[in-house]
């Protein structure tokens, strides 16, 4: 969703500077000189651009000048990005630049451009150009960036609604959005896998909250189209389209994302399926192929189990607290390794072990309920039928007596 520029593309300093008083344009012309749209563009292919991104285009009529405000700059080479990134500390900035090279390097990236002409009136359009221009200030142009609730698009809607008066919130809130947090991710994703089932594995039940039009349209392309739907009173008892016109600037040339999000069950259900036929198998035909597959799913299981907990308790990712996927996944993996090993050779689990397997077991009946309590629960199906096989099969191998 966010844009890498390089470094800011027309520092703040720079754009006050070009758009000053004494230069005729978009910073002193009338309110009924500027024209306002809403630019969309569409995903692109490095993870950060999958969400795509949006900005606001102000252009006066007059002289022609037209500069694109967006809300989603960073820059790797800040100091501490990756931990920041890490902790949930995202820092984003607001940029501004001319609508043409904007527009140039996303044609070039094949990402797609479409303008939406918006509905406003002189004053509410001076109204917003004077709070983009105060917000690109340097001491105003930065912000804690969250992906689902204050990001670029979410900054785009909120300075629209500032301006039209809080009257976009009102409409769009009174509808219910299509997806969840975790369906537009997934679908957004779907290109990257290993990076969607990462995510899709990380997002906790906050994801699965069931959104309204407001909430939803913090991504670009359901923004613009929730603008569509959008009426203004025009003065007169009656109602007219804050869209104008839209117009597609410029086509997508990449593959485009799904409109639905895929479903994982089936897919993960299998291969928990396959991975504890091949535990069983191992167990009776191959022992050591039997410790090394399930020394594989026990590593794999605590080194997850201590990225969830990490994500909970040490970072400002809420989308990613509680969790139930804990429950499967977790560090008392760990401590059924060195009789991994030895059932290898046939020897029986101890006490201690016996007791740590069924807390393992316990765990997932945890979650299993978890998931069938009524209300908003995590939707984490996927994970359920993958991990239960694969612990069963474990139970099994390490409890059996030669």
């Amino acid at each position: 969703m966010s844009l890498v520029r390089r470094m800011l593309l027309l520092p703040a300093l720079l754009v006050l500077a070009a758009l000053s008083p004494a230069h005729a344009g978009v910073a002193n012309a009338p309110g009924a000189n500027l024209e306002v749209s809403l630019v969309t563009y569409g995903p692109g292919e490095t993870y950060w651009e999958r969400f795509g991104h949006d900005a606001i285009e102000l252009r006066d009529t007059v002289s022609g000048e037209a500069v694109n405000f967006n809300y989603g700059v960073f820059d790797f080479n800040e100091k501490n990005f990756l931990l920041n990134f890490a902790r949930g500390r995202m820092h984003y900035l607001m940029d501004a630049a001319p609508s043409d090279a904007d527009e140039r390097y996303y044609v070039e990236a094949g990402r797609s451009i479409t303008r939406q002409r918006l509905a406003l009136t002189a004053a509410q359009s001076a109204a917003l150009r004077d709070f983009l221009l105060w917000n690109l200030r340097p001491e105003n142009a930065g912000y804690a960036y969250d992906y689902y609730v204050d990001n670029c698009t979410t900054r785009v809607r909120d300075a629209l609604d500032k301006a039209l008066g809080g009257m976009l919130a009102t409409q769009l809130k009174a509808h219910a959005g299509d997806m969840t947090y975790r369906q537009q991710t997934v679908r957004l994703m779907s290109a990257q896998p290993w990076l969607m089932l990462l995510l899709d594995l990380g997002l906790g039940p906050y994801a699965d909250q069931p959104l309204d039009a407001w909430q939803e349209s913090f991504l670009p392309d359901v923004l613009q189209t929730q603008l569509r739907e959008v009426r203004l009173d025009d003065g007169h008892g009656g109602r007219r389209p804050l869209v104008l016109d839209e117009q597609l600037v410029s086509p997508n040339r990449l593959q485009a994302p799904p409109s639905t999000a895929p479903d994982l069950r089936l897919p993960l259900a299998l291969a928990g399926l396959l991975l504890a036929a091949l535990i069983v198998l191992a167990r009776r035909r191959w022992p050591t192929g039997y410790a090394l597959l399930g020394t594989l799913y026990l590593l794999a299981a605590g080194v997850t189990g201590l990225l969830l907990l990490a994500l909970w308790t040490l970072t400002t990712h809420h989308s990613a607290w509680a969790n139930a996927n804990l429950l499967l996944f977790n560090p008392l993996a760990f401590a059924l390794l060195p009789t991994l090993w030895r059932a290898r050779r046939g020897l029986a689990a101890s006490r201690f072990i016996d007791g740590v397997i069924a807390l393992q077991l316990l765990a997932c009946m945890a979650a299993v309920l978890l998931h069938l309590l009524p209300g908003t629960v995590q939707q984490n199906q996927p994970w359920l039928l993958f991990a239960l096989p694969c612990w069963l099969a474990l139970v099994w191998s390490l409890r059996r007596r030669q």
